[in-house]
């Protein structure tokens, strides 16, 4: 294990979130840090955590299944797409849901939640740029699925979450997605008029934090910043979008 550098890196990682949050006249604290573990050893996961970050993020449901196990004390972030033949496996008061996107998927997670005698925190995912390769549910939507997953007795809705799609070519990536966060923020602004309970906004990765937390973010989902390159470079670019 490279300890050193996970220090150094995962320093360095909070010092843009505080240079960012001082820009944006923020307080560093109200920015959550989310390590994404995807592809990670559960060594590489601990050791992070060993260095403070309690929050710990992945993509596939069957990876957090594993690593929970193994890293029962901190809090777990689903943060890809989830299946309703999943949900029996991911419902958890520990685990906070990013990519509720649809009616039908807060049912399969109320179904298995009021199974638990738990209530299960969740993100509704919007896909702010009508991304085919993205998965969310579209901005003219978004209050009406907030409003439904409210109505269920064993869901709590706590914000919003998004990815931004890729650029164009020539288009600058962080301008790109800054312009989307901004999106999402708006609709979070208007939600939280009604219910001031939706608060959270799951936006912004490694290239792109620094736009994220000036648009209003309060979780940052950071893999490679974080953990270092992985050995496939599309593993990179898929957590960048």
């Amino acid at each position: 294990m490279d300890a050193g550098g996970a220090a150094s890196r995962l320093a360095a990682v909070r010092e843009r979130i505080r240079l960012a949050a001082r820009d944006a006249g923020r307080a560093p604290d109200a920015v959550t840090l989310v390590g994404i573990t995807k592809t990670r050893s559960v060594e590489a996961a601990r050791e992070i955590v060993d260095l403070g970050v309690h929050d710990l993020g992945e993509n596939r449901v069957a990876e957090l299944v594993a690593k929970r196990e193994e890293l029962p004390d901190v809090t777990w972030h689903l943060v890809g797409q989830l299946q309703r033949n999943k949900v029996r496996d991911v419902v958890d008061g520990n685990v906070l849901i990013h990519s509720l996107d649809r009616p039908r998927l807060a049912d399969a997670i109320q179904a298995r939640a009021s199974q638990r005698h738990l209530v299960q925190p969740v993100l509704v995912q919007v896909n702010v740029g009508a991304d085919p390769a993205k998965g969310g549910c579209g901005v003219p939507e978004t209050e009406q699925l907030v409003a439904y997953a409210q109505g269920l007795p064993n869901v709590e809705v706590r914000g919003l979450m998004t990815v931004p799609p890729l650029p164009s070519p020539g288009q600058d990536p962080v301008t790109v997605a800054r312009a989307h966060f901004a999106i999402l923020r708006g609709l979070r602004d208007e939600i939280v008029i009604t219910d001031p309970t939706v608060r959270e906004l799951s936006m912004g990765m490694s290239a792109d934090l620094e736009a994220a937390v000036a648009e209003g973010a309060t979780m940052v989902r950071i893999g490679t910043d974080l953990f270092g390159p992985r050995p496939d470079p599309m593993h990179d670019l898929e957590e960048w979008r």
